[in-house]
């Protein structure tokens, strides 16, 4: 064995043994958002078919671009009054792909208002949970 080879074999049993351990003492972290204003660590730790539809619009970064109150901002219009537009499976539909809207007439004005915003598709969130976040729209 020359002493290159012996080097690197040293080296690999080194980085071998450092990535054991880094494996040991590795801690669990919580990854925060930016868009995810107002999710806590406490939020994390419930069970989220136990979260409310308000939390789950803050924890989901509605209220980034809708406002903090969902009375709309310069980047989205307000969501507040929606039972006079959708019925609740209509607004679920939405929320899980948006872009399928978009040929409606309302949708064309919001689209010269707010040029470059896209509303971001939600087809990965649980029925459950946009059933949840609809319920508290429509009273809203």
């Amino acid at each position: 064995m020359t002493n290159a080879q012996k080097w690197m074999s040293a080296f690999l049993v080194l980085f071998l043994v450092l990535f054991i351990l880094s494996r040991f003492t590795m801690k669990e972290e919580v990854v925060h958002h930016a868009m995810n204003e107002g999710y806590s660590e406490q939020t994390a730790q419930q069970n989220p078919t136990e979260l409310d539809g308000f939390t789950l619009i803050k924890q989901n970064g509605c209220i980034t671009c809708h406002g903090q109150n969902l009375e709309g901002t310069n980047m989205a219009p307000a969501i507040a009054g929606m039972k006079e537009f959708w019925s609740r499976d209509k607004l679920i539909n939405y929320l899980r792909n948006p872009s399928s809207y978009s040929g409606d007439k309302r949708f064309q004005e919001y689209k010269l208002k707010y040029k470059n915003i896209v509303m971001p598709s939600y087809g990965n969130l649980d029925v459950k949970d946009l059933g949840k976040m609809v319920d508290y729209l429509l009273t809203k």
